[in-house]
């Protein structure tokens, strides 16, 4: 049996694009939490373990900056953030919840 090398350039694999995205350690755990329905910055927070106020705010401006999900400010004292999946945020839903199901099969 041979064995084929599979070239596949970085410049065009659009698996490295989603991992760009999706890659970090918190934005599965923030999709997963939203997709839940809308939520505060604060329950944000809350809801994901081990999670930095720093961190959150990254990895939701680059999620936002992204189309996965969207920002809503209300003008109020203090202001009120909520956090809402996009359409194309939702699309992720099925491939976490299946990397999820692996992982608990297969990690020791």
């Amino acid at each position: 049996m041979t064995k084929t090398k599979i070239s596949i350039s970085e410049k065009t694999c659009s698996l490295r694009e989603v991992l760009d995205i999706i890659g970090g350690k918190w934005a599965m755990p923030i999709i997963y939490i939203l997709s839940k329905g809308k939520m505060r910055f604060k329950e944000l927070e809350r809801n994901i373990e081990g999670i930095n106020t720093r961190m959150l705010v990254k990895e939701l401006k680059n999620m936002e900056s992204n189309g996965i999900l969207t920002r809503e400010v209300f003008a109020t004292v203090p202001p009120t953030v909520e956090y809402a999946l996009t359409p194309k945020g939702q699309k992720l839903l099925p491939s976490i919840v299946s990397l999820h199901s692996w992982g608990k099969e297969y990690s020791v």
